[in-house]
């Protein structure tokens, strides 16, 4: 028996958000097919590829956000 299972997916366009080195980058509608049932996001190797590019080019922002950071603590 196998345990495959037919994915949800939607095309829709996401807020792509990067960590790297302690800075934070958030790029918006960024496309992705999304799965409907986990939120789990997939991008065509294309997209990844400019979403690097944005990242490692500098690329002038199109707004700065301020964000709120907290510790986990149990």
């Amino acid at each position: 028996m196998s345990n495959t299972r037919t994915q949800d997916l939607i095309e829709t366009q996401v807020t792509y958000t990067l960590e790297v080195n302690g800075e934070f980058f958030l790029i918006e509608n960024v496309p992705a097919r999304v799965d409907l049932d986990t939120g789990e996001q997939f991008f065509a190797p294309s997209t990844v590829n400019r979403l690097q590019e944005i990242i490692l080019d500098r690329e002038s922002p199109i707004r700065f956000a301020q964000t709120p950071v907290y510790e986990f603590a149990a």
